[in-house]
């Protein structure tokens, strides 16, 4: 099995939920830079991360059934690697 092992200066952790998502990012001093809930929306999350997005690795808990986050992830084309397509059954992009 191969294993990314890319350095990057800031890391995101989101944790999804109904109606908001809880987003973390942390430097790789493993400083919390961003610790905050947000609405469950392509603007706010997006808005969020805004400061960091320059080089930002975005990790979501495993069952990804926010298409529209899949999405706006796939698009902003982390450091030239599209992660892998949505899930099975997901809405066309």
């Amino acid at each position: 099995m191969r294993f990314y092992t890319k350095q990057h200066p800031y890391y995101c952790g989101i944790d999804l939920h109904a109606r908001t998502m809880y987003l973390c990012i942390l430097d790789q001093a493993r400083e919390v830079l961003l610790h905050r809930n947000v609405k469950s929306r392509p603007e706010a999350s997006l808005q969020a991360v805004a400061p960091y997005r320059e080089d930002l690795v975005v990790a979501v808990e495993c069952i990804l059934t926010w298409y529209w986050l899949n999405r706006a992830v796939r698009e902003f084309q982390l450091n030239g690697r599209r992660p892998p397509a949505a899930a099975p059954g997901a809405p066309p992009s």
